[in-house]
């Protein structure tokens, strides 16, 4: 079987298509490599939007090709489109294999290397389709009802398992079915919205056998079952596992309905008997996330990640390994101090290769299942974003605050990297990045904190530049070397500011204790962190700390509302994005309640609850009063994680008070900005408003 590259990841593509399938009578022009050319030099919000995105890479069984994805993006259209391509292992004969304008995605190779499956929404539903290497002898071998969201061949290639979402509550037309133009939802539990969308449907994974050119014997594993599996909002096939036997599916999943699911994060790992249908819990009794299970290669083990605490999101993520046979569990990372995020069995059986965040980096590892021994393979200021094996080296994907994803060779024994993918350079080529920094600063409890800083391209120290405090989400989520599509520093640094980005508390890559500190401590010791991180730079003679601005989305949008009550006119200028603007509000508006209990701390009406009460009185609403600045906040309105009104109060306070406000609202986006022209906007009116605070010289509009 293909080796699948595990982890998330981004890039572009170098080649132009060949012998590249173009089945689709789709009239608009076929969105591909972009031809944008970036004139001035400098990271602008088009260029950026230039940059083609790597998805899915997957190894050959003979360890010679790569299989792999990218996703391009057409402003004028307003819509992404994934293709598909081949290379070799050594970065030669890239090969463009689909051309269309619908979209293939889910790449792996089968029948040993002499086809490919994949998944593609020519015929309306996404579907499983097959090919040839050269991308001829194109053909669909499912018809599923509603589509197919991904799939796994078995070893032996004689079923297929596939998840899809399925029905799983009565809607308001089904109980009254003479009014099938109601809008209207009846709720009768706490766990009626999620993320971006009302819990109608869920993810259930399905068993099928393969019959020539198409599906039969299909198989739901959760037949009957209200649950979900993968586990939302971000599972996908890596919550789904076949053992190399084909006789058995290890599956990811939540089997909580209502309030029982908005409180617990408790899922577990199942097996299921192909051949009997029989399931079993083989985690029962571990009360966090288990995830990712992965068979090792001579069956006789499964690893997966392991959180150990009920209802705590951002515990430390470790590795487990079970012997099939005994079902001892051996908790094989007990001695890292770091979370071990995507990983790998070796093919020894004895050994893992993972991913960890260390010190605002992500890094490759090893780790010896009896020995319980990590060894660090690399180094460097880039992230590694996911891992396979191939030929003696690992086949990873790694990016950098200068670079999108792209993949690479790794030496085990050295850790040298090749790259191999070169899927940006037309573009990078024509861009001239800033320098980054990295910082040791003093925290106002003696600790040293990791700060990123990015200079303008041309950097020139005897000026003076308008700064930016970068405010990160999370919260638990660790300024490392990401490349953002949003968020990105380089873009910012572009447009002639200094963004300062602190790894303040509560960010993994530092260990536990650092990770840990911010729960219960809102407006607390991360917030004394981050002026510590802007009160050092404002000490630079090419700072001018007359134009410091501030930013951040999620928790770094709190962390904005929060600094603009408290910041002893530090800042000219505030950029808040989908941030909570009143804690109490937002502990009853939210909808995945373990999250507030554990780090609000419970119910703002426990009035015994000394935990609670002080992130309360933390409230940016509380605040107010002592807000003097201009301040711009951005929301969207399908958001149900953070709802929009917290934006809208925030804004409306503001233009009470008489404080110079603006607000951009997006009736279509969640929490994130997806869509390519809603995304440019984000970015022209994010400098348009710090222009006209922090360069008023230069802005070209006031209003």
């Amino acid at each position: 079987m293909a080796t699948i590259l595990t982890g998330t990841l981004l890039s572009c593509i170098e080649s132009t298509p060949t012998n590249a399938s173009k089945t689709n009578n789709n009239t608009d022009e076929i969105i591909g490599k972009s031809a944008f050319t970036a004139e001035s030099g400098i990271m602008s919000p088009e260029a950026l939007y230039s940059f083609g995105r790597v998805g899915s890479v997957v190894v050959s069984p003979d360890k010679n090709q790569l299989l792999y994805q990218v996703t391009y993006v057409s402003l004028d259209q307003n819509k992404t489109n994934p293709e598909l391509f081949v290379m070799q292992t050594d970065g030669s004969g890239k090969k463009q294999l689909t051309a269309t304008n619908t979209r293939e995605s889910n790449p792996q190779w089968i029948d040993n290397g002499r086809r490919i499956a994949f998944l593609s929404n020519e015929s309306g539903s996404s579907q499983i389709w097959t090919m040839n290497p050269d991308g001829a002898g194109r053909r669909k071998i499912s018809d599923v009802e509603g589509g197919i969201d991904g799939f796994l061949f078995s070893p032996d290639e004689k079923k297929i398992l596939f998840y899809k979402s399925v029905k799983v509550s009565e809607t308001t037309t089904d109980k009254y079915p003479d009014l099938p133009h109601s809008s209207g939802r009846v709720i009768d539990d706490i766990m009626y919205k999620h993320w971006d969308s009302w819990v109608e449907n869920a993810p259930h994974p399905f068993v099928a056998d393969i019959d020539g050119d198409k599906l039969s014997n299909i198989k739901d594993l959760l037949e009957g079952e209200p649950y979900e599996s993968p586990v939302l909002p971000f599972g996908g096939t890596e919550q789904l596992a076949w053992s190399p036997d084909s006789r058995t599916i290890a599956y990811t999943s939540k089997k909580k309905t209502g309030r029982d699911y908005a409180v617990s994060t408790n899922t577990d790992i199942y097996f299921y008997n192909v051949e009997t249908g029989e399931t079993r819990n083989v985690t029962e009794g571990n009360m966090g996330y288990d995830v990712n299970p992965q068979f090792s290669p001579d069956g006789n083990f499964l690893a997966w990640q392991s959180m150990e605490r009920d209802g705590y999101e951002a515990d430390k993520n470790r590795l487990f390994v079970m012997n099939i046979a005994t079902g001892e569990k051996t908790y094989v990372t007990e001695n890292f101090d770091f979370n071990a995020d995507a990983f790998i069995w070796n093919t020894d059986n004895r050994s893992l290769y993972f991913t960890a965040p260390m010190h605002g980096t992500v890094q490759l590892y090893s780790v010896d299942v009896q020995l319980k021994e990590v060894t660090a393979i690399t180094s460097g200021k880039h992230n590694y974003t996911s891992l396979a094996l191939g030929n003696n080296t690992l086949i990873a994907t790694r990016q950098s605050m200068s670079q999108p994803t792209e993949i690479y060779s790794v030496n085990i024994n050295s850790g040298e990297a090749t790259e191999l993918s070169f899927e940006n350079n037309h573009l990078l080529s024509q861009i001239q990045m800033g320098q980054i920094e990295e910082r040791w600063i003093e925290t106002t409890d003696s600790k040293q904190m990791l700060t990123w800083v990015v200079y303008p391209p041309d950097f020139d120290s005897t000026k003076t530049y308008p700064t930016l405090l970068y405010c990160q989400g999370g919260p638990q989520s660790m300024v490392s070397q990401f490349w953002s599509y949003r968020w990105n520093p380089q873009t910012m640094a572009a447009n002639g500011y200094i963004v300062v980005m602190p790894n303040r508390r509560g960010l993994p890559g530092f260990g536990q204790e650092w990770n840990e500190q911010i729960s219960g401590d809102y407006g607390g010791q991360n917030m004394r962190d981050y002026l510590s991180a802007i009160d050092a730079l404002a000490k630079e003679p090419y700072v001018d700390e007359t134009r410091l601005g501030c930013t951040g989305a999620s928790y770094g949008g709190f962390s904005t509302f929060w600094l603009a009550g408290n910041h002893n006119k530090r800042f000219k200028a505030f950029f808040a994005h989908a941030g909570i603007f009143n804690l109490e509000a937002q502990y009853l508006e939210t909808e995945e309640m373990f999250f507030a209990n554990w780090d609000m701390g419970g119910p703002y009406w426990d009035k015994s609850n000394a935990v609670a009460q002080r992130t309360y009185a933390t409230s940016p609403h509380r605040f107010v009063e002592k807000w003097d600045t201009p301040i711009m906040v951005s929301h969207g309105e399908l958001d149900y994680r953070i709802l929009a009104s917290q934006s809208m109060m925030a804004f409306n306070a503001a233009q009470l008070r008489d404080i110079p406000s603006r607000m951009l609202i997006y009736p279509n986006e969640n929490h994130w900005i997806s869509q390519p022209q809603n995304g440019v906007l984000f970015q022209r009116e994010f400098f348009r408003w710090f222009d006209q605070w922090l360069k008023p010289e230069t802005a070209t509009s006031n209003q």
